[in-house]
């Protein structure tokens, strides 16, 4: 049997603040993806990861992210 997680991922703006965009259940496979890869897709936006914090207290892998720029 699979421990999925739950990964709660958050944007940095522009200003500093901190909004949560996503909430989804990842597999073990998913989260050890972790490792090789700096960039993810939510939505159909690209962010950079540049934080993750394991929030133990609610069972949850937490990510911060950051915009992407494709100009």
């Amino acid at each position: 049997m699979e421990n999925n997680m739950s990964v709660k991922m958050f944007e940095k703006l522009p200003d500093g603040e901190i909004q949560q965009i996503d909430e989804r259940v990842w597999t073990p496979v998913m989260i050890t993806a972790l490792e090789h890869a700096n960039y993810i897709v939510v939505g159909g936006r690209e962010f950079e990861a540049v934080e993750g914090r394991l929030n133990v207290d609610e069972g949850k892998l937490e990510l911060l992210l950051v915009p992407v720029r494709n100009e």
